[in-house]
């Protein structure tokens, strides 16, 4: 049987194989390829219960979604997304044996498995029994108990925020057995990193809104301008990690996520800002933009809008956006660049046609 062929019925069983295996995760729930499920299990093992060591075991901790949602924050780079799947470790020599072995005869016996499917799953069985390989996928004699301890096997794991089910579910080469401290195969490119953990947090942070303080709050006038601005207490440095610790396999990555700019769109065409561009910089302490004081009635704000009529009887929606720059730092002194993200909030502006007002 040639390598094309081998590799073909091995993605094919790998589907099958893992179809009811679900994985752990102590902080929220990600899922092995071709589960269609959540994750929450433990292992009858033993002397009794014990939690599965899994790939999706991700820990997310500081300014993240606690249920696993997708955050707030959106990429200013459209062709930028988070990874769709990744290999990570999955299980010992000894649970994995366990797990799979019962898979796999599960499959075998199901009534009607023939075929190309038959094969695969029969081929997958002699690779981890047998130490039947094919070219860059070495087997593994009796699934490589006489190593357990000294590494683990790894499987792809699916990202359940990637909308995109093919993407999501495209890393289907089978489970492979990287020996602890060891970096994984070279072909297997998704395998987790540092970097992939920092898009990772990315993904999952959850940034202030933005709110910004506007005087005249809420209700202004027409031609006279508003001012907007943020108070450095309410607007800093925002941080969120995501970590995988298991035997022999410890990696982290924090993603840092500094404030830049807010941009203004006053919700009409009849209107300026203050900048003209509607981008306000941030000051030199970390705020953006400048208080409205008595006194100030007759100057143009640094940051801010002037509506040119008003609003009716409803209201124009006043589009606040954060720029955040974002960068991360991870084990072995990785780190880089990501993305800049945004997050805008709208506030409803009354604006009533008055043309002059004593302030």
């Amino acid at each position: 049987m040639n390598g094309s062929r081998r590799t073909l019925l091995g993605s094919a069983a790998l589907t099958l194989v893992l179809s009811s295996v679900i994985l752990t995760e102590s902080a929220y729930a990600a899922k092995p390829v071709g589960s269609g499920r959540g994750a929450n299990t433990e292992q009858q093992g033993g002397g009794g219960k014990q939690s599965i060591y899994a790939a999706a075991r991700i820990k997310y901790s500081g300014a993240v979604t606690k249920d696993g949602r997708t955050g707030n924050v959106t990429s200013s780079d459209v062709n930028w997304t988070p990874p769709p799947c990744w290999y990570a470790p999955y299980l010992g020599a000894k649970d994995f044996k366990k797990e799979m072995s019962k898979h796999i005869d599960g499959q075998l016996n199901t009534p009607g498995m023939g075929g190309t499917a038959g094969a695969a799953i029969g081929e997958t069985k002699r690779h981890y029994e047998d130490g039947y390989s094919w070219p860059g996928k070495p087997g593994y004699k009796d699934y490589n108990v006489e190593n357990d301890g000294k590494g683990m096997f790894w499987a792809g794991v699916e990202n359940p925020n990637e909308p995109d089910y093919l993407k999501r579910s495209s890393c289907t080469d089978l489970p492979f057995w990287v020996e602890n401290g060891d970096a994984p195969p070279p072909q297997y490119e998704e395998a987790v990193t540092p970097e992939i953990l920092a898009a990772l947090a990315y993904q999952h942070m959850e940034l202030p809104d933005t709110d910004v303080t506007l005087a005249p709050e809420a209700n202004t006038k027409v031609n006279l301008p508003t001012w907007a601005w943020l108070d450095k207490a309410v607007f800093d440095e925002v941080q969120a990690t995501a970590a995988i610790n298991v035997p022999g396999f410890n990696i982290q990555a924090t993603t840092t996520a500094k404030p830049v700019a807010l941009k203004l769109e006053p919700g009409t065409e009849d209107a300026v800002t203050y900048p003209a561009s509607g981008e306000c910089t941030i000051n030199a302490d970390g705020s953006i933009g400048e208080p409205y004081a008595k006194g100030k009635a007759d100057q143009d704000p640094p940051c801010g809008v002037k509506y040119l009529r008003s609003s009716g009887d409803g209201t124009f929606k006043l589009q606040a956006t954060i720029t955040w720059e974002i960068n991360w730092t991870g084990t072995g002194g990785a780190g880089g660049d990501l993305p800049n993200g945004t997050v805008g909030n709208d506030q409803d502006v009354t604006v009533q046609e008055i043309q002059s007002v004593n302030r």
